[in-house]
């Protein structure tokens, strides 16, 4: 077989066309750093087509992601193996023709379909022990350091070295899009700051989002609230103390929450899946880190700023713990509102003048 470098990685026989399934992780922030595997396979294959198993809650992002050729959608329920559900995915699967699924998740359930399915190759790490499901096993994956290290190389031929740096994950989001979205909102052309105040575990949320958003709404920026149904009562919040000038954009559809991001002049978020989609996109963000590394978390595409408690660094970060325990929270209240809202004035500033 002849190979060619490209960009650190080798890439394979162009004339293989057999199709590759990934089966991703599907909190969405994982889902997007999965893009990441997505490119790698195509500088490997770049006549395979790649597709993407994906939740009804995820699918709209594949709508933006080069190098997807379909999503999926299947919603296997997380609290049980649901084997009725898998065989009808393993029907669905069987009728693609893949020559190739990469297994990112260490869970059985994860492997179940694609084995059901007869796909010949199926490439995972160990996990839940599970031969048979897995017939392309890997080891060593508690010697990798990151989480994008443990799916990427997956998409690497076994014991291939890692590369020094991973292709970033893209969302490309159509201008005219964008567009027609904030006309359908009624949200003008004006700058805006869109506020990602929600998070898996309460220990990631910054709470001083309603005080950040009347400072920069007092200096003339609009401010949009972004998120799923759970995060309704703190964009309302927010809505308050703003006096009604802040708008409340959450809501059921990711899709929203995407264009949103891909709007937004600059974007200030936890450590969250917005978070991972607003920087996809190319959009300036600031992601908020007290309890989580943001160099085991942030985006690969990185940030146009990393807000962490300045004044010191206590001895419990970072806990990784999605509830407090101790230190009462001062990873994140040390943060000050007036603080974020200047360095999301000097962030706009910068991006302005490229």
């Amino acid at each position: 077989m002849n190979f060619n470098s490209l960009d650190g990685i080798e890439m394979e026989d162009s004339a293989d066309t057999r199709p590759i399934l990934i089966v991703p992780y599907m909190w969405i922030g994982d889902f997007v750093r999965g893009h990441t595997v997505v490119r790698v396979l195509k500088q490997r294959w770049p006549n395979r087509p790649v597709d993407l198993l994906v939740t009804p809650l995820c699918a709209p992002l594949v709508d933006y992601m080069p190098g997807v050729r379909a999503g999926i959608v299947w919603n296997l329920p997380r609290s049980r193996l649901a084997l009725a559900k898998q065989r009808g995915l393993a029907t669905e699967l069987r009728a693609r023709g893949y020559g190739t699924a990469l297994v990112l998740p260490r869970t059985w359930k994860a492997a179940i379909a694609p084995a059901l399915a007869g796909i010949p190759e199926r490439v995972g790490f160990f996990g839940e022990a599970r031969f048979g499901l897995i017939n392309r096993m890997r080891w060593g994956e508690k010697a990798l350091p990151r989480f994008i290290d443990k799916n990427a190389a997956l998409a690497l031929p076994d014991s291939a070295p890692l590369p020094p740096e991973w292709p970033v994950p893209q969302l490309v989001v159509p201008p005219e899009e964008t567009g027609r979205w904030r006309q359908a909102n009624g949200l003008g052309t004006g700058p805006a700051v869109a506020l990602g105040p929600g998070s898996v575990g309460a220990s990631k949320r910054w709470t001083y989002y309603p005080e950040a958003a009347r400072l920069l709404i007092e200096r003339g920026l609009d401010v949009w609230v972004v998120g799923g149904p759970g995060e309704k009562t703190l964009a309302q919040e927010i809505v308050s103390v703003s006096g009604g000038k802040a708008r409340d954009l959450t809501g059921a559809d990711l899709r929203n929450g995407i264009l949103a991001m891909a709007a937004a002049s600059v974007a200030i978020s936890n450590d969250s899946g917005l978070m991972h989609i607003a920087a996809a996109i190319g959009t300036p963000t600031m992601g908020i880190f007290g309890p989580t590394s943001p160099y085991l978390w942030a985006p690969l595409n990185g940030l146009a700023a990393t807000v962490l408690q300045t004044k010191s660094k206590l001895s419990c970060q970072p806990c990784q713990r999605t509830v407090c325990t101790m230190n009462d929270h001062r990873c994140m209240r040390d943060i000050a509102a007036a603080e974020v809202a200047d360095i999301a004035q000097r962030v706009m500033a910068q991006s302005s003048v490229r």
